[in-house]
């Protein structure tokens, strides 16, 4: 992308629901339905999903749940040609930044496949640690990690 591409994150609203959607089958291979998102939009007051757009065009989406005091994030993706560009981080650290502002979490979780190696040095270069492996997660039979981010102080200052 860019150097100069308008890049802004915001609350997902009912109208991003197609395009997130869309990146949604492009990144998994046991996508969520638009009516799932649509779902968690309407009528999930756990539920927090964020947009990240690029020129206007929604380029990468995340959503996470804030239950008692933690937040668990559910999905994150980033459309294929905006991969690189640091989206990723970008995202993941206005989810952490919800969590700490709309409930005072500082205790965050995820699961992500072990294999997937940009993801897992993402989430360890923002402080999450696997502590747990859960077997035969996915549908096609893969493991997932568990991680947690106990802290997420340090990383809600920090807006680069």
């Amino acid at each position: 992308m860019a150097q100069n591409a308008s890049v802004f994150v915001r609350a997902m609203t009912p109208d991003d629901v197609p395009a997130v959607a869309d990146i949604e089958r492009q990144c998994f291979d046991s996508p969520w339905s638009a009516d799932a998102f649509y779902a968690e939009l309407g009528g999930n007051r756990c539920a927090r999903y964020l947009v990240l757009t690029c020129d206007g065009r929604v380029a990468a989406y995340g959503g996470m749940w804030l239950i008692l005091d933690q937040a668990h994030v559910n999905n994150i993706a980033v459309a294929p040609g905006y991969r690189g560009c640091g989206y990723g981080r970008r995202l993941m650290k206005a989810l952490m930044r919800v969590a700490y502002r709309d409930a005072g979490i500082t205790e965050i979780t995820l699961e992500v496949r072990t294999t997937n190696t940009p993801a897992l040095r993402l989430y360890e270069s923002l402080g999450f640690a696997a502590e747990g492996r859960r077997k035969n997660y996915y549908e096609d039979g893969a493991d997932a990690y568990i991680m947690w981010c106990r802290d997420t102080l340090g990383h809600l200052i920090d807006d680069a």
